[in-house]
């Protein structure tokens, strides 16, 4: 009985576990703006998106873990996205962006320099 009463808490707590900012992370929603990850690469690189919220929907097409990370023409980051495993889709959302020119990058070790990264153009 012990064992079944095990099973059965893993069985709940990896449910609980699904990945994707909520909903159906396997769904776009509407409105967003869909990006691919793969190594070591955004598709598309060049984004562009009007004032205010932003909607991202990540999916990451790589054999291994990537995210999104927005950054200024200072340098200071702005908003992250959670960590996407290979495989997966996230829904990342930016409440706030200005008009301006923005970097997109991967903050995983190595991968900005091996060329995951891109601009975002607010309007």
């Amino acid at each position: 009985m012990r064992t079944f009463a095990v099973a059965l808490a893993s069985v709940a707590l990896l449910a609980g576990c699904g990945g994707g900012g909520g909903g159906n992370a396997n769904a776009q929603p509407a409105g967003s703006i869909k990006i691919t990850m793969t190594e070591f690469k955004f598709e598309p690189s060049a984004l562009s998106a009007p004032t205010g919220a932003v909607v991202f929907f990540l999916i990451n097409s790589g054999t291994t873990s990537h995210d999104m990370v927005i950054r200024d023409s200072t340098g200071k980051r702005l908003a992250a996205s959670e960590l996407v495993s290979a495989g997966d889709s996230f829904v990342f959302t930016v409440s706030t962006l200005t008009a301006g020119t923005y970097t997109i990058f991967c903050d995983q070790p190595g991968h900005e320099a091996s060329g995951m990264k891109g601009t975002l153009m607010i309007t």
